[in-house]
């Protein structure tokens, strides 16, 4: 998840300071960083895989101001998509924090509804209360937060239910097969109402109108820093539930650290646990994608890759003065609509 202090103006967006060639080969002529280079772990470090979602609980404990996670403005421009989208369009946000990147989604199109989820139940309170308050965006049933830690457990099946995946990939089920799945929308329907009155919760909180059994899948998912916060080793199982709960043809809009980014040349080897795997002192995980990476992991989940690039900004910290370049990476990968 994305660390940072500063904010970016939306009329000052830039995301081609510097070419992130000439910063690689700068880097690996420096001995002193040579252990970023390595494949090899230090005896010394912690496995990653022990690593649990209490640490990011912690995290968000600790910071769940809007100070430290500013909300991403340039969103927009970097997916241009979310603004052209049709009526009625579903985002699922995953990871979403104190909700930095559903406010400028929220406020690009009043049809679109967000569903957003966190391994923290605190943050997504915090998150609630900053999207309710936040002007020019109207919430009410457009923003549904709900608790979940994506990296251990599957996406409920009130996102994209089984059967509604079958039919949405298959135009020409035979008559009997479509009345099986139809069967199972009803009870996974019932379900859904049940737990309704169980928890004393208005159904429409549940995000269902009528007796859909499920919202029928998302048009975009977008995994804006966080993705690298998961160990290295469970992406493409985050990645693969993702690609589940996506309708044909919709869109996973992917931002995260890229290699070489002032972050990683910060970390000491003690903090390594992988290759570009990183372990922070609080127990949080941070990992730098290269293009080759996100490319593998992304297409070996079926998807298609639509822009792949780095981007490379210049900044300078107003404290000390010291240049900062930042590089992360840019993707859009889509599902087969086939």
């Amino acid at each position: 998840m994305e660390m940072t202090s500063s904010s970016e103006k939306e009329a000052e967006y830039h995301n081609s300071d510097f070419n992130w060639e000439e910063l690689r080969e700068e880097i690996e002529k420096l001995p002193s960083l040579s252990y970023h280079l390595s494949p090899h772990v230090s005896a010394s470090t912690s496995d990653s895989s022990l690593v649990e979602a209490d640490s990011w609980r912690r995290f968000h404990r600790r910071h769940s101001t809007a100070r430290f996670f500013k909300e991403r403005r340039y969103l927009l421009k970097e997916f241009p998509e979310l603004l052209s989208c049709h009526d009625s369009v579903k985002v699922l946000e995953v990871g979403c924090g104190n909700g930095s990147t559903v406010l400028p989604i929220l406020r690009a199109r009043e049809s679109v509804v967000v569903y957003a989820c966190d391994c923290s139940e605190e943050i997504l309170e915090k998150a609630k209360e900053i999207v309710v308050t936040a002007k020019s965006i109207t919430p009410k049933n457009r923003f549904v937060p709900f608790i979940l830690d994506f990296n251990n457990n599957e996406f409920p099946g009130w996102l994209f239910c089984t059967s509604c995946q079958s039919s949405s990939t298959s135009a020409n089920n035979a008559s009997s097969d479509n009345r099986h799945a139809n069967e199972a929308c009803v009870k996974l329907s019932q379900k859904v109402t049940d737990y309704a009155h169980e928890n004393e919760t208005p159904i429409n909180s549940l995000f269902l109108e009528g007796n859909r059994c499920c919202v029928g899948g998302a048009d975009f998912i977008t995994l804006i820093f966080t993705l690298s916060a998961v160990p290295f080793c469970n992406m493409p199982s985050v990645i693969q539930k993702c690609s589940s709960v996506l309708k044909p043809g919709g869109l996973i809009l992917f931002r995260d650290y890229g290699v070489y980014d002032m972050t990683m040349l910060r970390f000491a080897p003690v903090q390594k646990v992988g290759f570009r795997e990183y372990m922070r002192s609080d127990g949080t995980l941070s990992y730098f994608f290269s293009l080759d990476v996100t490319r593998e992991l992304f297409c070996a989940a079926g998807l298609i890759e639509l822009e792949l690039e780095y981007c490379c900004v210049r900044s300078v910290n107003r404290r000390n003065g010291k240049e900062m370049r930042r590089v992360w990476v840019h993707g859009k990968f889509q599902k087969s609509i086939v």
